[in-house]
């Protein structure tokens, strides 16, 4: 996956299903411009398999989180602690949190709402303490560490109140969802590179490219790579290149093209992982199920 921010998810990102937006900005158009840069360069399109797996966020996902959050409040409670963890956000919040794998997508700035960060401890606080963190975080000794198929791993407390919470909702299932997680972003990361020999995706780049070269940007090899060169955000607003990558976008039909080859080769991965993806379901409707009793309020 590529971008000016790329979604590189870490060990608790991947656990939490989290991942950086990659959005578009407002562009200013060139002097010469002949006709409005399009507001979307295509409709609305689902997100491939793969990757609506890792980054949706529904009412499970949220109830499963708030369930665990909750839980880990309460046994740090039992410890005699005060653990206040930001609430996670509603459902249906998290449509700018997912990643754009071929630049830019929009000329509208994304309505991007940060994720909450918890307050830093005072100094000289119990939450500072040896003993408020091995309630919280465990033994260290006795962590435990997922691991994909292509060498990715990820480590999680293996005892104390976030593991207990995790526990209570996933039960033996635990480290099971982790590891699909894991495995899901490894399939993420590896159908990207693999469209890159996709004979219909290299087309549709000739034509990208093609009409990027017409518009006077001669040289530009592929969207995602023109938006990542571009690393601050006064510089996509000052650079016309962005202008017309939208433009071709819509003239050559690129970006639901790229998303559907994209949905291609990531279902492949899909079918011929099978276990991935029945385990995925099975600990999604464990969530479900645990935490039905758990309320979602309106937004």
């Amino acid at each position: 996956m590529t971008g000016p921010r790329r979604s590189a998810l870490t060990a608790v990102a991947v656990l939490a299903g989290a991942a950086a937006v990659v959005g578009g900005w407002t562009l200013a158009a060139p002097p010469d411009a002949t006709r409005p840069v399009p507001a979307a360069a295509t409709a609305s399109h689902a997100l491939p398999q793969v990757t609506e797996r890792l980054f949706r966020w529904t009412e499970v996902d949220y109830r499963s989180t708030e369930a665990q959050r909750r839980y880990a409040v309460a046994c740090m409670a039992r410890h005699g602690f005060r653990y206040e963890p930001p609430a996670p956000p509603l459902p249906g919040t998290g449509g700018d949190q997912r990643p754009q794998p071929f630049g830019q997508e929009s000329a509208a700035p994304p309505a991007e709402t940060p994720p909450p960060a918890e307050k830093p401890p005072a100094p000289g606080s119990a939450e500072t303490g040896k003993a408020y963190g091995l309630a919280l975080f465990g033994d260290q000794k006795k962590r435990v560490t997922a691991k994909g198929t292509r060498g990715m791993k990820v480590s999680r407390p293996g005892d104390g109140c976030l593991a207990e919470g995790e526990t209570k909702v996933l039960g033996d299932g635990r480290m099971r969802w982790l590891q699909v997680r894991i495995m899901l972003f490894e399939a993420q990361e590896q159908a990207r590179a693999d469209l890159e020999k996709d004979p219909e995706f290299r087309a549709l780049n000739g034509r990208w490219r093609a009409c990027m070269d017409e518009a006077g940007f001669v040289g530009k090899t592929d969207p995602a790579r023109l938006l990542g060169a571009l690393r601050t955000e006064a510089a996509r607003h000052a650079d016309a290149s962005l202008t017309a990558d939208l433009r071709c976008k819509e003239s050559t039909g690129y970006l639901p093209t790229a998303y559907a080859r994209l949905a291609a080769v990531q279902q492949r991965w899909l079918d011929g992982h099978p276990d991935v993806d029945r385990d995925w379901k099975a600990l999604l409707r464990r969530q479900d199920e645990a935490t039905r009793d758990v309320p979602v309020p309106k937004a």
